[in-house]
């Protein structure tokens, strides 16, 4: 899933805390109001399913959260007046009444298509921001992260059906309006009940959500961070077995959890260490005491950059397998590992006391159960609200006693006494307010409820209103039209009954940054996406100071057609090397895939090895020529993959290609000796029989096989005293971070200026970055620039 907040400010693209993992969701969180707009409950204690966010800058424009197909819009020339008058008597304008309702369908994993909606409401008229923001220049027809589309500058008379329109993620909707006079986009993010149930509830991957004591998944659906549920009795070890004086495991402290307690860690790693926060639930009865107010860093420094050469080192029967025990506490990849069961211990450092005392346990142990976000695990706050819970009174408004038994607050009232000078309105406002543990409770809460939006719910959810304690009803003397005025002013804000979201139906609703925050973490490319993952634009000149596009293109169905039979394997690789952990690790990666694949069109290279005078090195790797998605080359690298994935022996015939055989000899690496000027001048290098090791076309043959040697090369490269390109990538998305990778990846040759091309263009379909336009010009350390096109594919 690509998936952002409906704001993209600028202080949100970096943070200068090493521990924060999501700056952007971090600074968008602190647009949400706590006096108005709670999310789920109104000032009048009626369900209120979204967020109100005022961004720092008035024109901050209002962004489409993911790609996503338009159900629903309007756009209206001014304001509305919610009957407020001035001075003079006169109505006021003070409400924007503008949507746009938008149907989002991505994957989360194999076989797991998620639907759902988003909703941006109080979008400013035109009128106010022609005055405020007249444009320079002719509005495009489609959507666009740059400007507002013509069609959303078009009064539209009342609400709008989509129409087939579609917009990307980024895409401009509009601007912040007001309601009652106060600024703010109103947010949403819901499902329908049968898309909750297909996702939530489908068959083999039906997802805990809500469960007090989740059980170990039996899916292989894993995103996000790791979770593990230590049960009581279990031992801490100061130093696992046979590990005293290990550089990877640090003497720590031993200890024994007691027997009527669990243990919750949360663990994740981000750029390159290993991090851990930890509850500790003493009596079993679901009252967890955070043990660790701040992540905790794992004391082996740079856990994750070199967890390739860890799990070579602990895990000698398969140091694959024993590399995804380590990234992710189990095996996800296959049912049956090479790795025997007795060498499967996994000891990792968490805190198990509330003094925050580290010690190791072994999570592979079956008693700990592993979990990960995909659980939605009720312990980091998820939990179902819906009739047989709800803190409701019996006229269905929320009554403060009930919620707060719910969320367990048993200390004395916010409101010392209750007195007849507040109402329930004011008690729970004040309470809401004041307490920063309720609303962060409320964040998880996953709603059933029907929407404000439906003026089919408008009898069952504003009847008390005109009751004769309601609020009209007390005033029938005074405002006898009141209650049908107020419901008049409702009609020119509400629209599901013009789609088929209408007519009363219920909804389930999230708390739309926390869902946003939380599915960010799941970097599984969706099939609907495929199709924009490389670029139209995706061949350049070859000389020149500026290398500019060529009118050769790529179609969506190209792209599609090429990548889609590997997606499954390619979202699988990205997970377990952890290149997922951030999008521009994600968008370098697939970058230099564009090229080392021709475009995806290819696994093998090109000549397979032949002898050439324009690629003087095939004759000596020759069979062992570039394969997989990262084009693997030289019989040392191919040996480094099959001693990582405990490959078989080969004693007989080697298929595919007659170059290799039982007694072929081959060059390990690059033999040459060459010149000042790089010309080949001599041979050093010595030759090696390959048998009997495995086909080398086991990198091509087996399609698993073909992407994920591809991460093995990244964490495995070895540069600069280390291993893992992800070092690099993680030093900032710039131009000297793209040139070292193209040399890393491929010596900084062939396809130089390409890399980079690719690599801008997925910068925009993964990251927040927003481009000044579709067109920009890179300046690469070579004193030549290329032009980066950014369109993409046409389907």
């Amino acid at each position: 899933m690509i998936i952002s907040p409906p704001f993209l400010p600028t202080a949100g693209l970096t943070s200068s805390d090493p521990t924060v993992t999501d700056p952007m969701m971090d600074a968008v969180d602190e647009f949400e109001l706590s006096h108005h707009g709670l999310y789920p409950i109104g000032f009048d204690r009626r369900w209120h399913c979204g967020v109100h966010l005022v961004p720092n800058d008035l024109y901050e424009p209002v962004r489409a959260i993911a790609d996503g197909e338009v159900v629903a819009y309007r756009v209206s020339q001014k304001a509305i007046s919610d009957g407020q008058l001035d001075a003079q008597g006169k109505q006021v304008a003070n409400c924007n009444n503008g949507f746009v309702l938008l149907k989002h369908s991505t994957d989360t994993g194999d076989g797991r298509t998620i639907t759902f909606y988003s909703l941006y409401m109080h979008l400013l008229d035109i009128a106010t921001l022609a005055q405020d923001r007249p444009r320079m220049g002719k509005a495009p027809a489609d959507s666009s992260p740059m400007e507002l589309a013509k069609w959303l500058e078009i009064d539209t008379g009342g609400v709008q059906a989509g129409q087939g329109k579609k917009v990307y993620r980024k895409d401009i909707l509009g601007y912040m309006g007001r309601n009652h006079g106060y600024a703010h986009l109103h947010l949403e993010i819901f499902m329908t009940e049968e898309d909750f149930s297909a996702w939530f509830e489908q068959q083999g991957h039906a997802v805990q959500l809500g469960e007090r004591h989740p059980v170990q998944p039996t899916s292989t659906d894993y995103w996000g961070h790791t979770y593990f549920v230590i049960p009581g009795g279990t031992t801490f070890a100061a130093t696992p077995p046979g590990q005293v004086d290990s550089p990877y495991f640090p003497p720590q402290s031993a200890g024994t959890l007691g027997a009527t307690s669990s243990l919750y860690v949360e663990a994740w790693f981000h750029k390159g260490q290993r991090y851990v926060r930890a509850w500790i639930d003493p009596d079993g009865n679901g009252k967890r005491t955070l043990l660790t107010p701040e992540p905790v860093r794992d004391p082996c420094e740079d856990y994750e950059y070199n967890l390739y050469q860890r799990a070579t080192d602990l895990y000698k029967a398969c140091p694959s397998d024993g590399y995804e025990l380590l990234r992710f506490g189990r095996i996800l990849s296959t049912d049956s590992p090479t790795l025997p069961e007795a060498s499967r211990a996994t000891y990792v450092a968490v805190p198990f006391d509330t003094a925050g005392t580290l010690g190791y346990v072994d999570v592979n142990q079956r008693a700990v159960r592993k979990l990960s976000d995909a659980d939605f695990p009720s312990f980091m706050g998820w939990r179902k609200v819906d009739n047989s819970n709800a803190p409701l009174d019996a006229v269905g408004l929320w009554d403060i006693d009930k919620f707060r038994q719910m969320i367990g607050d048993t200390a004395t009232l916010y409101l010392s006494e209750r007195s007849p000078e507040f109402s329930p309105d004011d008690e729970l406002a004040a309470y809401m307010r004041g307490s920063d543990e309720a609303r962060a409770v409320l964040k998880g809460f996953v709603c059933h409820a029907v929407s404000e939006w439906d003026p089919a719910n408008n009898g069952l959810r504003y009847s008390g209103l005109s009751a004769s304690d309601g609020f009209f009803g007390r005033r029938a003397d005074t405002d006898p039209d009141g209650y049908g005025k107020f419901l008049g002013f409702l009609s020119k804000l509400q629209f599901l009954d013009h789609t088929a979201l209408g007519g009363g139906k219920k909804l389930w609703f999230f708390h739309p940054l926390s869902f946003i925050r939380h599915f960010r973490k799941c970097a599984w490319i969706g099939r609907q996406e495929v199709s924009q993952l490389m670029p139209a634009h995706a061949w350049i000149t070859q000389e020149g100071q500026l290398r500019t596009s060529i009118g050769k293109k790529l179609s969506g169905t190209e792209v599609t057609n090429r990548i889609s039979p590997h997606l499954c394997n390619l979202n699988e690789t990205i997970r377990k090397y952890s290149i997922d952990s951030s999008p521009e690790r994600v968008a370098i990666f697939l970058a230099q895939t564009y090229i080392e694949t021709d475009r995806w069109n290819t696994l093998r290279e090109y000549g397979r090895g032949a002898e050439n005078p324009k690629i003087p090195m095939a004759k000596y790797y020759s069979v062992f020529y570039g394969r997989g998605i990262m084009q693997l080359t030289w019989a040392g690298n191919y040996e480094a993959y099959g001693k990582f994935k405990c490959f078989a022996k080969n004693d007989g015939v080697y298929e595919g290609d007659a170059r290799v055989t039982q007694t072929s000899k081959h060059y390990w690496a690059d033999p040459t000796i060459r010149d000042a000027k790089g010309k080949i001048i001599g041979v050093k290098g010595v030759i090696k029989q390959w048998a009997p090791r495995y086909n080398p076309d086991a990198l091509v043959s087996d399609p698993i096989n073909a992407c994920d040697s591809g991460g093995f090369y990244w964490v495995w490269k070895y540069y600069g005293h280390a291993r893992n390109i992800n070092r690099t990538v993680d030093s900032g998305f710039v131009v000297a971070t793209i040139d070292k990778v193209n040399k890393l990846v491929n010596g900084g040759v062939f396809g130089y200026f390409e890399r980079f091309v690719f690599a801008w263009y997925a910068r925009n379909i993964f990251t927040d970055w927003l481009p000044s336009d579709v067109e920009l010009v890179v300046a690469t350390p070579r004193r030549t620039s290329v032009r980066v096109n950014l369109s993409r594919p046409k389907l």
